[in-house]
C-alpha cells in the first residue's frame, strides 16, 4: 500500500505537519548512544509490537526462512546508511512532553506527536536533549527510542521526496524516453517517491497514480514529522478554529419579508457589535434552522418560547414594522441566507462573561 502525506500525520493532531529532511540531521553534532544500552533494552518490545504489525512495512522483522533474514539483513544495511545514529524518535501513542529542563516538574516548550523524530543534542540520566524542527527541549527516554530501533521506525513512517532541479523536466509514464509526458513539472515542484532511487529513472506520485522522472534533474530527500513549540501549537489551534468557523452550508432560499425578519432580530440582539458580530448572530439562526432539535423555519426559530429575548417582549416586531433596519443588518441577514457561517455550527450566543467559546465582539459563541 502506498503511504501517503495524510497517513503519517495521523490521529488529528498533525493538521498543519511540519517535516523534517534528513538532510537537516547532519548538521547537529553526534552524540554516543552507549548510555542508554539499558534504555534500549527496556523499549525493545515496545517497537516491536510496531514492526510487527501487518501492515506492509518495508522494515518488518521476518524470521520464518535463511532467505527472508537475509533479505531483512540487507534492509537493515540501507536503513542504517540511510539514517544517521544521532537521530532520535518518539514512542508514544498520541504525544509527549517537551521540557524546558530534565525534570517532570520543569516547564513544558513544545509537544513532539506519534512517529515524530528529532536528533540528540546532550543527554543525561534518563533525559535526553533533543532538536525536533523548531522544538529544542528535554525528553524523558522512557518514551524515545534510539539507534537501530530509531532508524527502523523512521524507515517505516518517513517519506521519501522528489524535488526538480532543473527549468523543466517532463514526467512520462514509464521508464523511457519515448514514453508519453504526463506532465511538464517546473523547477522546485515536490512529489513523493514511491519506487526505488537507486536507478535511472526514479517513480513518483502523480495525481494518485505513478508517474517516472529521469533521476538527474531530481533531488531525493527523507523526511520524517518534527514536533511544534508551544506558540506553534498555538498558531496552528488558531488557524484550525479559523478555518472551522468559516464554512458556507448553501444558499438558503426566502422571500423578502423573511429576510428583513432576520435583519429585524439581528438588529435587535447585535445592532451595535461589528459587521462580524451581526453575520455571527444570523449564522446561530441559519444554524438552527438546519438542526432537528429547532423548528425548520426561520420564523420559528425567531419565535420559538424561552429563545430570543427580542422576539419575546415585542422588540422584533417593531423593528420590523418601522422598516429602519440598518443596512449592515441586512446584508448580515442576506450573508448568513447563502450560507456563510463565521461561527461553524454553533447554535448559542450570550454576552460574553466569561464563559468558553468564541468571542466576537461582545457576545460569545458557543
Amino acid at each position: 500500500m502506498r503511504k501517503s502525506y495524510r497517513s503519517v500525520c495521523g490521529n488529528g493532531k498533525k493538521a498543519m505537519c511540519m517535516l523534517l529532511s534528513i538532510l537537516l540531521f547532519s548538521a547537529v553534532g553526534q552524540n554516543s548512544l552507549a548510555g542508554n544500552r539499558e534504555t534500549l533494552d527496556g523499549l525493545s518490545g515496545g517497537v516491536s509490537s510496531i514492526l510487527n504489525a501487518p501492515n506492509g512495512s518495508a522494515v518488518e522483522v521476518i524470521n520464518s526462512t535463511a532467505k527472508e533474514l537475509n533479505i531483512e539483513l540487507e534492509k537493515t544495511e540501507e536503513i542504517k546508511e540511510e539514517i544517521p545514529s544521532n537521530l532520535v524518535m518518539a514512542n508514544v501513542h498520541q504525544f509527549m512532553n517537551v521540557r524546558e529542563e530534565p525534570s517532570v516538574d520543569a516547564a513544558r516548550v513544545g509537544l513532539m506527536y506519534k512517529d515524530c523524530g528529532g536528533t540528540i543534542v546532550d543527554s543525561t540520566e534518563g533525559w535526553t536533549l533533543v532538536q525536533s524542527g523548531n522544538v529544542l527541549g528535554w525528553c524523558n527516554n522512557d518514551y524515545l527510542l534510539f539507534g537501530d530501533e530509531a532508524a527502523k521506525l523512521a524507515h517505516s513512517v518517513g517519506l521519501t521526496f522528489a524535488t526538480v532541479n532543473t527549468d523543466t523536466v517532463r514526467l512520462r509514464e514509464s521508464e523511457s524516453d519515448d514514453a508519453e509526458v504526463v506532465c511538464l513539472a517546473p523547477r522546485g515542484e515536490i512529489y513523493e517517491v514511491v519506487g526505488d532511487t537507486d536507478g535511472d529513472w526514479v517513480c513518483v506520485d502523480y495525481e494518485g497514480g505513478d508517474a517516472f522522472v529521469l533521476a538527474e534533474y531530481v533531488d531525493i530527500s527523507f523526511q520524517i514529522d518534527v514536533g511544534e513549540t508551544n506558540e506553534e501549537i498555538k498558531e496552528r489551534e488558531a488557524a484550525e478554529l479559523e478555518a472551522k468557523r468559516h464554512v458556507n452550508y448553501g444558499e438558503y432560499t426566502t422571500d423578502a419579508d423573511t429576510t428583513l425578519l432576520l435583519a429585524a432580530l439581528i438588529q435587535c440582539e447585535a445592532g451595535g457589535e461589528p459587521y462580524e458580530g451581526q453575520v455571527a448572530v444570523g449564522a446561530v439562526v441559519m444554524n438552527r434552522v438546519r438542526s432537528p432539535a429547532y423548528p425548520d423555519s426561520i420564523h420559528g426559530v425567531i419565535y420559538a418560547s424561552g429563545q430570543f429575548t427580542p422576539a419575546l417582549n415585542g422588540k422584533v416586531n417593531a423593528v420590523y414594522e418601522s422598516g429602519k433596519i440598518k443596512q449592515s443588518c441586512i446584508d448580515a441577514a442576506n450573508e448568513a441566507l447563502s450560507g456563510v457561517s463565521n461561527v461553524g455550527d454553533f447554535t448559542h450566543f450570550r454576552r460574553d462573561d466569561g464563559r468558553a467559546g468564541l468571542v466576537i465582539g461582545h457576545h460569545v459563541f458557543y
